[in-house]
């Protein structure tokens, strides 16, 4: 428990604690005495059990009893002069409704997320707020709204980790004062507008497609390198070429194709072509 909340109680407590008065004590009294006379009756509605998970906070007379919160077990009570509250002390979930937000840079978007809270102080979250559920709900979608009303388009897209991170400890902060403790904040879906989705697609596909032709402009850089390589080896020793050549028909002849190659040797070429000069 934090500081802060065991000043609060220890003052709930004190103030709980002065005296009833005598009319209170006589009513407890009668209402003890009550509980006598129509026992074993009476044991049906004096005794309240209150689950593990769950912590009961017990009225006397508006007064919240000595010992603050009870539970887990079961527990006496008086007939007519205790009033229970029995609170729910597990991780509860809840969804921020849609919320359309006008971003930083003047883009209107719909926004939903996810509260993960629990109540970790049960007499807090009974004397100092009326709903503490429907509060924090409420509280969770003016936080989104603020929050993501100071961010641009881009930040919103890239940075939810960090956005859901400020939401949490904005909504931790304010609850604290209800014994709620905000555990953890999502961001679900980011609903661009129709017109800005198919921009933003656009310009996607336009970068996509100058980025292929860079990649295929340097591959062709690259094979022009290779083959200006290739031809200066080649050059530098006949053989190969004619090397090149035989690898080239076994290439061909492994097709299973109708043409027929008949090759020359590349010495009747050579002559053939001085014939021509």
């Amino acid at each position: 428990m934090r500081v802060q909340d065991r000043r609060e109680v220890a003052r709930i407590n004190g103030n709980s604690n002065g005296d009833i008065g005598a009319c209170g004590w006589i009513l407890v009294f009668f209402s003890f005495l009550l509980f006598l006379v129509t026992f074993p009756l009476s044991a049906f509605i004096c005794f309240e059990i209150v689950m593990e998970y769950q912590r009961a906070v017990i009225f006397r007379l508006g007064h919240i009893r000595k010992g603050g919160a009870k539970g887990p077990g079961i527990y006496f009570i008086l007939p007519c002069i205790d009033y229970v509250v029995t609170v729910d002390m597990r991780t509860v979930s809840f969804d921020i409704p849609p919320q359309e937000i006008l971003t930083k840079d003047s883009v209107t978007v719909l926004v939903d997320g996810v509260v993960y809270y629990r109540v970790h102080n049960a007499i807090l979250s009974v004397t100092n707020i009326t709903l503490a559920d429907s509060a924090t709900r409420l509280l969770a979608q003016t936080t989104l709204r603020n929050v993501l009303g100071t961010k641009n388009l881009s930040q919103i897209l890239s940075d939810r980790e960090e956005i859901a991170h400020s939401m949490q400890a904005t909504l931790d902060e304010a609850t604290d004062d209800w014994g709620i403790k905000v555990e953890r904040v999502e961001i679900k879906d980011v609903k661009l507008p129709i017109q800005l989705q198919r921009a933003m697609a656009a310009e996607a596909e336009a970068t996509r497609e100058a980025r292929a032709k860079v990649i295929a402009a340097e591959g062709e850089r690259n094979a022009s390198l290779a083959l200006k390589e290739a031809a200066l080896v080649i050059a530098e020793s006949p053989a190969a070429l004619q090397l090149r050549y035989l690898q080239t028909l076994t290439t061909i002849a492994a097709e299973k194709n109708s043409t027929i190659v008949f090759p020359l040797p590349l010495d009747m070429l050579q002559c053939l072509a001085g014939t021509k000069r």
